[in-house]
């Protein structure tokens, strides 16, 4: 299991690397979205695109929430075209894995001069522990 994360989640971040250094900074996150899109489809890489999950409380629906891309069905990616990411941005991303109950995630950011990215864990998945 390690080894194909570890795979996964370096071909994507490949993939955001290509688009980073084709189109640079300044554009807006669903420009990048976009081209992400193009550059996994090349590398065979099998997503969805803006998933969207019914968020619970206490096992009742209150809204939903949208991910960026959902890798392979296993991996999150959440996109930003910021200067700068900051704990907020990290929480958002933490809050993705945990809705959609999945280990570890990918937050890519597309704004600085070069691309930033961070592996998130939800800490309460049992197989967070195991990366």
């Amino acid at each position: 299991m390690s080894q194909i994360k570890d795979k996964l989640t370096y071909d994507i971040i490949g993939c955001a690397m290509k688009v980073h250094s084709f189109l640079g900074s300044g554009f807006q996150e669903v420009i990048y979205q976009r081209a992400l899109a193009i550059e996994m489809h090349k590398a065979g890489i099998d997503y969805v695109r803006e998933m969207e999950m019914d968020i619970y409380y206490y096992g009742e629906q209150i809204g939903t929430r949208r991910v960026d891309f959902f890798v392979e069905d296993r991996v999150m990616v959440e996109l930003k075209a910021l200067s700068k990411l900051d704990d907020l941005h990290l929480a958002q991303a933490m809050n993705y894995c945990q809705t959609y109950d999945l280990p570890f995630g990918l937050l890519l950011n597309f704004g600085g001069k070069k691309l930033e990215y961070k592996r998130v864990y939800n800490l309460s998945h049992k197989k967070s522990l195991e990366t």
